[in-house]
């Protein structure tokens, strides 16, 4: 797996429900002492960010060796939050940003190494920012498996067992999460009663540890339905009116701001690609680009927030004609464009 040098292996599943999506994390593609790529650190509640590295560390394998003389266990990159910040209410989050999820399920394992006031790991899910997300959280000192929820930074109520986590092993943590119904499980067991809430009904997932805890993970993935960005039938719809345009793509910026990605297209294939810099000037300008290309021509403009700021940028592609000119391509695609503006106010109206 590490070979394929990619932090996140993106496979399909066929289920009988219909097709599902699995993210496997492979640590291994990061190298030692660095943060893996894609991850955003971060600190919910008082003190600073996490350190969160790569390291080696001694794992079993998930299945029993068909070979009784191989061993028990093995060493290989691990991910790990080794700051041992003592704040009060301090909550390392390590968050990964590419994706959005909504209904899952998501497995981990993780070990608690040290931490003389906590020693607790966890997963944050269903994360609308560091102070909105749900969490369910192991502690070894404490001897408890929790979960509870975050909303503008206040903990609402806390819910789980009493239950022996010893430190310094491994323990899988998983979580199913369809619409309001959540379902947590400790080393194969389901550890808290079912859960019903709606306050989050999709969000971001990232790990988290507390206060100057020191913590382990492994073999975390990440089985789920396919987020559709609302963009993607904004552009279906926009087609079924222009079906004349040779192809319709609607391009985001990056977290940074410098770069771009494709959030939807009329050839689905294409999603997630980055853009080009003319997409991220358009972005950042606020201004339309012309561009010809043997049979077609292609016209960048900007689409505004409620304030008139530049959000994302559409690119129309049409056939072109003898004595197509740049003013009249643009006139060509303002109407297209003007009917994906309608729709659009925020950025959530193309990306949630």
């Amino acid at each position: 797996m590490s070979a394929l040098r990619h932090a996140c292996v993106f496979l399909l599943l066929f289920t009988l429900s219909g097709v599902g999506a699995e993210h496997i994390f492979d640590f291994g593609a990061t190298p030692e002492n660095q943060t893996p790529p894609d991850f955003h650190s971060t600190v919910s509640g008082k003190g600073k960010p996490g350190d969160w590295k790569v390291i080696l560390d001694e794992v079993p394998p998930l299945l029993t060796p068909l070979n009784p003389s191989a061993p028990l266990v093995t060493k290989r990159p691990v991910l790990a939050q080794v700051a041992q910040d003592p704040t009060d209410e301090h909550f390392p989050l390590l968050i990964y940003e590419p994706d959005t999820f909504s209904d899952f399920t998501l497995y981990t394992r993780f070990k608690t190494v040290r931490g003389a006031l906590e020693q607790m790991a966890g997963l944050a899910f269903r994360i609308q920012n560091e102070s909105n997300y749900y969490v369910v959280r192991a502690s070894s000192l404490g001897s408890t498996l929790k979960f509870y929820k975050v909303v503008n930074g206040q903990r609402g109520v806390i819910i789980g067992p009493q239950i022996q986590i010893p430190g310094g092993v491994w323990h899988e943590l998983s979580l199913e999460c369809k619409g309001n119904s959540i379902h947590c499980f400790l080393d194969g067991k389901e550890a808290i009663p079912p859960l019903t809430d709606s306050s989050f009904l999709s969000g971001k997932f990232g790990f988290w540890t507390k206060s100057d805890s020191v913590s382990y993970f492994s073999d975390t993935r990440i089985v789920y339905t396919p987020h559709e960005a609302p963009a993607l039938q904004i552009v279906r719809d926009v087609i079924k009116k222009y079906p004349r345009i040779v192809a319709l793509r609607v391009y985001v910026a990056s977290k940074d701001s410098q770069s771009t990605r494709l959030i939807a297209s009329t050839n689905e294939k294409e999603l997630g690609q980055p853009g080009g810099k003319t997409e991220q000037e358009v972005i950042s300008r606020g201004e339309t680009y012309f561009g010809k290309e043997n049979d077609s021509v292609s016209v960048i403009m900007p689409l505004r927030d409620r304030n008139g700021e530049p959000l994302a940028a559409a690119r129309v592609v049409m056939k072109s004609f003898p004595g197509q000119t740049e003013q009249n391509a643009i006139v060509r695609a303002v109407p297209v464009v003007k009917e994906i503006q309608k729709q659009v106010r925020s950025l959530d109206d193309l990306v949630q």
